[in-house]
């Protein structure tokens, strides 16, 4: 009995090891999991300040467009190409700017990077980037910026690689400056690069030349460039311009799934509107170096205000009125030497619209929130072949 009962003392002894080892070991698993959720976060967190992503400080200040205006020298004299800009980015947004050629939409995202002559240009204003402003910068300041933290994706990749170099070289460039990677290190980053922008063999193409590669394989050489270094700022100069539509709804896929990984935003510049329809989250249109009307894409592209705006939207094929013939805006954008300095810069293609509709100096006004229309002409605007229309 004795023995008996001995053993149904460790027996006994032996379960409740058992059952504590068992909860021990439950509770570890479940602070393991706890840790490795948090390191993983964590991680993350590392590599996006590696790469000189978000930061608490950065993430409330991202980029703010203060009353910018670029003029550029011609014949001694200076002319406004872009106008008192007034914009704002946010992390895990794309802001598209939309317009038709020589708008400025392209003048504004050089003035960002900082790439014009300063003997030929005259910028004012203020840009703030994530609490500094790059007007304030000269060109070895801007070089913290250029790579690390914006990216460019330029409109012509042919002209923007370098045609004597392999393309493992040209992505690797950028890191050298604003990376302490190793050789081995930038390589396997070179390949992880084109194999994330949908390049089928990333080693073959790592070792050619621009001019051996298409049009398509080329852009996302320059996007692969452009986020190397993983920048929260992406300015994409018409990524999809000569582009079959295939091609261009892959490089905007790219663009898409680079802004989710890296909560990047993104100024999408392109004058294709069923690009931005399906793209952006807030629209800019721009006219003769003017913001014309801003808001959501939903409010742009629903519920128009400013007559270029819906001149341009009228003038897309619709699917609905496939017969009729596309609306055609009437004139040109002014060129910089005949650039009016006062009165509404798009009266004189809509001249049904009398005079007294327009503000002698127009400014943004809000018609709803977040959505705001420059001049009042707005709101006695309507198409000749429309009822009600004034005709001149």
């Amino acid at each position: 009995m004795a023995g008996l009962f001995k053993f149904g003392v460790v027996n006994e002894n032996l379960i409740n090891y058992n059952q504590t080892q068992l909860l021990l070991r439950t509770e570890l698993n479940t602070k393991r999991r706890l840790f490795t959720g948090l390191y993983s976060k964590m991680r993350d967190i590392l590599e996006l300040i590696h790469w000189g992503g978000i930061s608490v400080e950065t993430a409330s200040n991202f980029l703010n467009i203060k009353d910018v205006s670029t003029a550029f020298k011609i014949n001694g004299q200076f002319y406004d190409a872009i106008s008192h800009i007034n914009l704002q980015v946010h992390h895990d947004e794309i802001l598209a700017i939309v317009g038709e050629s020589g708008c400025g939409k392209s003048t504004l995202a050089t003035t960002i990077m900082g790439l014009h002559d300063p003997a030929e240009t005259k910028i004012s204003g203020e840009i703030d980037f994530e609490g500094t402003n790059l007007l304030k910068l000269d060109d070895d300041g801007y070089n913290d910026f250029r790579g690390a933290k914006i990216g460019m994706i330029f409109q012509d990749p042919l002209s923007a690689l370098n045609p004597l170099k392999r393309i493992e070289d040209q992505i690797s460039e950028v890191m050298d400056y604003h990376t302490s990677l190793s050789k081995e290190e930038k390589h396997e980053r070179v390949l992880q690069l084109l194999d994330e922008v949908g390049i089928v063999n990333p080693k073959r193409t790592a070792h050619q030349f621009p001019h051996e590669l298409s049009g398509g394989m080329r852009q996302r050489v320059i996007i692969a460039i452009a986020i190397a270094c993983k920048p929260d700022l992406i300015i994409a100069d018409e990524p999809t311009t000569a582009l079959d539509v295939t091609i261009q709804a892959q490089i905007l896929d790219v663009l898409r799934d680079i802004q989710k990984e890296n909560h990047a935003g993104i100024i999408l510049i392109t004058h294709d509107l069923g690009v931005v329809a399906e793209t952006a989250d807030r629209v800019a249109v721009m006219y003769a170096g003017q913001i014309v009307e801003e808001g959501t894409a939903e409010q742009v592209f629903n519920t128009p205000e400013h007559p270029y705006t819906r001149s341009l939207l009228r003038s897309m094929p619709q699917r609905d009125n496939e017969n009729d013939d596309l609306y055609v805006i009437k004139g040109n954008v002014p060129s910089l030497q005949k650039m009016p300095s006062t009165g509404d810069r798009f009266a004189p293609r809509i001249p049904w619209v009398p005079a007294s509709a327009h503000e002698e100096n127009p400014t943004m006004h809000e018609v709803a929130p977040g959505h705001e229309v420059r001049c009042t002409c707005y709101k006695e605007f309507s198409f000749p072949d429309q009822k009600g229309s004034v005709t001149a």
